[in-house]
């Protein structure tokens, strides 16, 4: 069963026959070898082994993983479903499994993980052997453990935002003027670009806003958006809707744009960390491969967002502002209050709810969510105008008189179709056992239950805020409210709220 080695493989390597498992492993390639498959004796491949799997001139790096029982033949493998997808093997093709090369980029992790300031060279090879998928979930966590905290100096966060930007696609568009804006998030339920992107585009200015998945957070704008209309543009269809609107929402994975930040963002999700070094390459690789040339930036503070403290804000600007001016990016940094929830909704389609309120001037529409976007709308006016005078009113008209809507209307139609957002089927008040006035809402736990009752994989799950600081409260009273697309994920959601009674603080009695 030999067979000719891959380019750049040690072995000989296997011929074995495709099977599609039809296992979702997350954008991992994973493959599946019986215990007692010729290749695990004859190569000494064994479990998390990873290997060179090829068919015909296609490749790619997967992980192994070892089955026991019938489920595969002895000479069978397994594939996930991403690695099926990218080798696409027809029935009479089969597939070799090799030994990978050495990944001599693994030694510069080794050493930043003991401190020591990368090259240039050094973070570009890092990048590209993620970028030609070498390294492991476990390598990759290594890489971001070794940047957490302050652990990356502004040359290594240039190599890197550089290193990101090359790894995808780059736009380019008509016009000196392409603006953009984005929060570095933290805030539960702070979902203004869409009103922005209205707003700013109907007022002639030209925003093609790509927008990422939730990272750490119960929904990103991608999400949020999907509820709305289709995000998984390709990029041609993306380049009609700017033609036609000035703009889209759309998610930046679909058009390969940084696709290195979108590898990484994958791991940082399930370590549940996001360090400034790489938050500021993450953001600004997109930005610049997406072809913008003035971007708003929005950094909200409070002592349960991602930024906490003032000082943290300054520092993330001066990265931000260093790294951009490096690659000729105008930018605006805005610092905003971070010290409670924005709008009602957190979660996809909650959070789509609120949106659609504002931009249709509803009575019910959360003021907060409005009054916030119509300030990064008229500092991204400010942005791509050079002027300041009569942004905020601008903006405020726009939205007022229903052209930001007709304008969100258009975007979506030209983006697939407007949808309407469901609602979750479960819902469970979570209710005050005491009066009180309202004196801090946690933004972290509060984000944690909305996840933990399924948001965003399900994407009608969440919460909504039913309670402000400031606000009287009795009780019996809710304070917020679960939603949930099944029991069990309610009930998890409920368990975790009743070890944490004190996601909103009251004070003394009113």
């Amino acid at each position: 069963m030999s067979a000719n080695p891959g380019p750049g493989s040690t072995s000989s390597g296997e011929r074995l026959r495709p099977r599609r498992i039809g296992i979702d492993t997350g954008g991992e390639h994973v493959a599946y070898l019986r215990k007692d498959s010729p290749a695990c004796h004859g190569e000494g491949f064994g479990p998390h082994s990873r290997l060179q799997v090829g068919v015909g001139d296609r490749r790619l790096m997967a992980t192994l993983a070892i089955v026991q029982g019938d489920a595969l033949a002895p000479d069978e493998v397994g594939l996930s479903e991403s690695a099926w997808l990218r080798l696409a093997p027809a029935a009479h093709e089969e597939v070799t499994l090799t030994h990978p090369p050495s990944v001599e980029s693994l030694s510069s992790v080794r050493a930043k993980l003991y401190g020591r300031t990368l090259a240039g060279t050094e973070v570009r090879a890092i990048v590209a052997d993620i970028a030609a998928q070498r390294y492991s979930n476990v390598e990759m966590a290594a890489f971001i453990a070794a940047c957490s905290n302050d652990h990356l100096g502004l040359d290594e966060v240039v190599a890197l935002t550089g290193a990101m930007v090359d790894s995808g696609a780059r736009l380019q568009w008509p016009g000196a003027v392409i603006v953009d804006k984005h929060c570095v998030g933290g805030l539960p339920g702070n979902r203004t670009t869409p009103i922005v992107v209205a707003i700013c585009t109907a007022l002639g200015l030209t925003m093609p806003k790509t927008s990422s998945r939730a990272i750490t957070s119960p929904a990103g704008t991608a999400d949020t958006m999907a509820m709305l209309a289709p995000v998984e543009l390709d990029l041609e269809h993306m380049r009609r809707t700017v033609e036609r609107t000035g703009g889209c929402i759309v998610w930046g994975g679909a058009i390969n744009l940084a696709s290195v930040d979108d590898t990484l963002i994958r791991i940082e999700r399930a370590l549940d960390i996001d360090s400034p070094g790489q938050l500021v390459a993450s953001i600004l690789s997109k930005k610049i491969a997406a072809g913008a040339t003035r971007v708003v930036i929005d950094i909200p503070v409070g002592p349960t967002a991602k930024v906490r403290e003032p000082r943290h804000a300054r520092t993330l600007e001066r990265m931000l502002r260093s790294v951009a001016a490096r690659f000729g990016l105008g930018v605006t940094v805005l610092r905003t209050d971070g010290l409670q929830p924005v709008g009602r909704g957190v979660g996809p389609a909650l959070e789509a709810h609120d949106v659609l309120a504002v931009l249709r001037n509803l009575p019910s529409q959360p003021l907060d969510l409005r009054e916030r976007a119509l300030a990064l709308a008229a500092a991204v006016i400010e942005a791509g105008t050079t002027t300041s005078d009569g942004a905020l009113a601008s903006a405020r008209e726009c939205l007022d008189s229903g052209r930001a809507w007709r304008q969100f209307q258009a975007i979506c139609e030209a983006q697939g179709g407007l949808r309407t957002p469901g609602v979750a089927p479960y819902r469970q008040p979570v209710a005050s056992t005491r009066a009180g006035r309202v004196d801090a809402i946690d933004n972290r736990r509060l984000a944690q239950a909305a996840k933990l009752a399924g948001a965003p994989l399900s994407p009608l799950a969440g919460l909504t805020v039913d309670v402000r600081p400031g606000d009287a409260v009795r009780v019996g009273q809710p304070l917020f409210t679960l939603h949930a697309q099944s029991p069990g994920e309610l009930a998890y959601a409920m368990e975790y709220v009743s070890r944490h009674p004190d996601i909103v603080r009251l004070g003394i009695d009113p």
